[in-house]
């Protein structure tokens, strides 16, 4: 028969500084842990297996991710153009 510590007894043996850093990452791995479950729930209400459902889902952030980027990136071309129009760098903007 073997005897294990709890994980209480080998929190107490770690240096204070794992000490520390562990109780500052717990409360960012509990809420890692909460998204994760939440997400198998939500997988879990389809009819499709789980790791299909997640593929899709992972599928559909990339694409939203790309979506916003490219969002991004016409709204900071639109302000950069409009910030030459007002500098008259662009031929043709109000000259008179």
């Amino acid at each position: 028969m073997w005897v294990q510590p709890t994980e209480e007894e080998l929190f107490k043996r770690y240096n204070p500084e794992l000490q520390k850093k562990s109780l500052e990452r717990r409360y960012e791995k509990q809420k890692d842990f909460d998204d994760f479950v939440t997400r198998l729930k939500e997988y879990s209400k389809s009819d499709k297996p789980i790791w299909t459902v997640q593929e899709e889902a992972i599928r559909k952030q990339k694409q939203e991710s790309l979506r916003q980027d490219f969002q991004n990136a016409e709204e900071a071309k639109a302000r950069q153009d409009a910030m030459r129009k007002e500098a008259g760098l662009i031929e043709g903007a109000g000259k008179i």
